[in-house]
């Protein structure tokens, strides 16, 4: 298995590709790729529809996969405010790759079982593939989407994001094969010699105390340990440093902990949802997730300081692993509100995963939501950096 990974910011589409595939075939040394992912910056939209055939005019008859972008990837850097274009292609022995485009009407039901999943996707739940998956947030219910695809395919891992770039309908594109989509989803099932690990860092924090929800309706919180969550809220407040209160006027948010068997959950394990609403006269508080009485949850706030320690943290904490030394390649999909926007830099997050792993090449793109796993099931997350880590599963 052999990756590599490059990032354009010339003003011309074609200039930017035909660089992109250069420097490509030069980093893979005449060794033929099985699959390019390419994010293209918003900037060139009136040219979308000419990226499949330069990039298989240039490397040969391989699969494209990718998406338009309000900012790009490639190389391990990181291009937000102005034209760019990543690529990144692997070569991938042994690996069984599946591609699908699916539409909103192509989704069965809440209630349908794995099997009309795995028609629906031409994708047999028993093979336990890994899942690369891109879609666009106007024409596709990609919630409904990853909950389904969750149930059916329950061991399998699930990465990707929401297509960028488009500021309405059917300004965003989805790149596979030679086709260039407007509308739906798109994905890639990869079994055979391949294992993707994750990354997932929501930017979060925890303040206060971890607490069980006692009382809640839907996505109301309604009591915290017996008590109103608006007073829990207020004595931490009360005792929290200027900075912290500050942030909690407008960076609060709830971390729930998804696996009811962890005892002393930490960085990853909770679930970040925003803190919606309050009402002031009963003391409960809106939650952007559906709730439970019984499950854990605690307070967290976000901002730069925090982003960059989680993100650090958890990366260090996969170098350590021994698996880590026998990456191949990694994508990276992460939120427009993260990169300069939140660290007033670019190449914030892509410098802290050089910095754990070394050099890996690493592409991606900055999404209008990502996707990933928490505690053993699928999130489509905001404000994340969620990171796809292959590597083969023997040999080379």
């Amino acid at each position: 298995m052999k990756w590599s990974s490059t990032v354009s910011n010339k003003e011309s589409l074609e200039e930017a590709l035909i660089s992109c595939t250069s420097q490509i075939k030069e980093q893979l040394g005449g060794e033929q790729g099985d699959v390019a992912v390419v994010f293209v910056s918003h900037h060139f939209a009136g040219e979308y529809d000419r990226v499949p055939s330069i990039i298989r005019e240039h490397l040969g008859n391989i699969l494209v996969f990718g998406c338009s972008a309000g900012g790009v990837i490639g190389g391990s850097r990181e291009v937000e405010h102005s034209p760019g274009v990543s690529l990144t292609v692997a070569s991938l022995p042994g690996v069984d790759v599946k591609a699908f485009h699916l539409v909103g009407s192509d989704i069965p039901d809440q209630d349908a079982s794995p099997s009309r999943w795995e028609e629906a996707l031409g994708v047999p739940a028993e093979d336990s593939p890994y899942f690369m998956l891109v879609a666009d947030p106007y024409s596709f219910p990609a919630q409904a989407f990853i909950e389904g695809i969750d149930y059916a395919y329950r061991g399998s891992t699930k990465i990707g994001g929401l297509a960028s770039g488009g500021q309405q309908p059917g300004q965003n594109v989805l790149f596979l094969g030679d086709e260039v989509h407007r509308l739906g989803a798109i994905g890639l099932a990869l079994k055979g010699n391949i294992v993707v690990d994750t990354v997932v860092a929501q930017g979060c924090r925890p303040i206060g105390e971890l607490m069980c929800i006692t009382e809640s309706s839907n996505n109301m919180l309604v009591a915290l340990d017996e008590r109103p969550p608006l007073e829990v809220l207020k004595e931490i407040f009360v005792r929290s440093s200027e900075r912290d209160q500050s942030l909690m006027q407008n960076s609060l948010f709830l971390g729930i902990v998804m696996d009811d068997f962890i005892d002393n959950p930490q960085q990853g394990d909770f679930l970040i949802r925003n803190v919606m609403g309050v009402d002031s006269q009963g003391g409960s508080i809106a939650i952007g997730e559906m709730l439970r009485e019984g499950q854990r949850v605690q307070f967290h706030l976000r901002d730069a300081i925090t982003s960059a320690e989680d993100l650090s943290a958890l990366l260090v904490r996969y170098a350590e692993e021994e698996r880590a030394t026998t990456t191949s390649g990694a994508l990276l999909f992460s939120c427009l509100g993260r990169g300069e926007y939140l660290y007033g830099r670019p190449d914030h997050d892509t410098g802290l995963f050089t910095d754990a792993l070394g050099y890996v090449p690493l592409g991606g793109f900055f999404c209008n939501g990502e996707i990933g796993p928490v505690a053993g099931s699928t999130y489509l997350h905001g404000y994340t950096s969620s990171f796809g880590i292959f590597r083969p599963l023997s040999g080379e």
